[in-house]
Protein backbone atom coordinates (compact mmCIF):
# COMPACT_ATOMS: atom_id res chain seq x y z
CA UNK A 1 0.00 0.00 0.00
CA UNK A 2 2.96 2.33 0.60
CA UNK A 3 3.99 2.43 -3.07
CA UNK A 4 0.45 3.34 -4.11
CA UNK A 5 0.41 6.28 -1.68
CA UNK A 6 3.85 7.34 -2.98
CA UNK A 7 2.52 7.40 -6.53
CA UNK A 8 -0.64 9.30 -5.55
CA UNK A 9 1.23 11.89 -3.47
CA UNK A 10 3.90 12.18 -6.20
CA UNK A 11 1.21 12.89 -8.77
CA UNK A 12 -0.42 15.56 -6.60
CA UNK A 13 2.95 17.16 -5.83
CA UNK A 14 3.82 17.14 -9.54
CA UNK A 15 0.53 18.83 -10.45
CA UNK A 16 0.99 21.51 -7.78
CA UNK A 17 4.58 22.16 -8.91
CA UNK A 18 3.51 22.46 -12.56
CA UNK A 19 0.69 24.82 -11.52
CA UNK A 20 3.08 27.06 -9.56
CA UNK A 21 5.78 27.06 -12.26
CA UNK A 22 4.19 26.69 -15.69
CA UNK A 23 6.29 26.65 -18.83
CA UNK A 24 6.43 25.40 -22.37
CA UNK A 25 9.28 22.96 -21.70
CA UNK A 26 7.60 21.16 -18.80
CA UNK A 27 7.02 17.41 -18.87
CA UNK A 28 3.46 16.43 -19.70
CA UNK A 29 1.44 13.33 -19.07
CA UNK A 30 0.47 11.30 -16.04
CA UNK A 31 3.67 9.30 -15.78
CA UNK A 32 6.09 12.23 -16.12
CA UNK A 33 4.07 14.35 -13.69
CA UNK A 34 4.14 11.52 -11.15
CA UNK A 35 7.88 10.99 -11.64
CA UNK A 36 8.43 14.74 -11.23
CA UNK A 37 6.60 14.68 -7.89
CA UNK A 38 8.39 11.59 -6.61
CA UNK A 39 11.82 12.94 -7.59
CA UNK A 40 10.89 16.26 -5.98
CA UNK A 41 10.09 14.47 -2.72
CA UNK A 42 13.39 12.60 -2.88
CA UNK A 43 15.30 15.83 -3.55
CA UNK A 44 13.53 17.59 -0.67
CA UNK A 45 14.23 14.68 1.68
CA UNK A 46 17.91 14.59 0.70
CA UNK A 47 18.38 18.35 1.07
CA UNK A 48 16.43 18.41 4.34
CA UNK A 49 18.55 15.63 5.80
CA UNK A 50 21.76 17.31 4.60
CA UNK A 51 20.77 20.59 6.26
CA UNK A 52 19.61 18.83 9.41
CA UNK A 53 15.88 19.52 9.20
CA UNK A 54 14.99 15.82 9.01
CA UNK A 55 16.38 12.81 10.81
CA UNK A 56 17.77 9.71 9.09
CA UNK A 57 14.37 7.98 8.87
CA UNK A 58 12.20 11.02 8.20
CA UNK A 59 10.86 12.08 4.83
CA UNK A 60 10.01 15.51 3.56
CA UNK A 61 6.52 16.91 4.05
CA UNK A 62 4.11 17.97 1.35
CA UNK A 63 5.30 21.58 1.04
CA UNK A 64 8.97 20.59 1.00
CA UNK A 65 8.16 18.00 -1.67
CA UNK A 66 6.50 20.68 -3.80
CA UNK A 67 9.60 22.88 -3.41
CA UNK A 68 11.79 19.93 -4.41
CA UNK A 69 9.58 19.30 -7.45
CA UNK A 70 9.85 22.98 -8.44
CA UNK A 71 13.65 22.68 -8.26
CA UNK A 72 13.53 19.57 -10.46
CA UNK A 73 11.13 21.33 -12.85
CA UNK A 74 13.46 24.34 -13.10
CA UNK A 75 16.41 22.08 -13.91
CA UNK A 76 14.24 20.25 -16.48
CA UNK A 77 13.35 23.59 -18.11
CA UNK A 78 16.99 24.65 -18.34
CA UNK A 79 18.07 21.36 -19.89
CA UNK A 80 15.09 21.21 -22.28
CA UNK A 81 15.61 24.86 -23.25
CA UNK A 82 19.24 24.26 -24.15
CA UNK A 83 18.39 21.14 -26.10
CA UNK A 84 15.69 22.86 -28.16
CA UNK A 85 17.93 25.84 -29.04
CA UNK A 86 20.79 23.67 -30.32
Amino acid sequence: MGIIWTIIIGFVVGIVAKFIMPGKNEPSGFILTTILGIIGAVVATYLGQAIGWYGPNQGAGFIASVVGAIIVLAIWGIIAGRRSSV
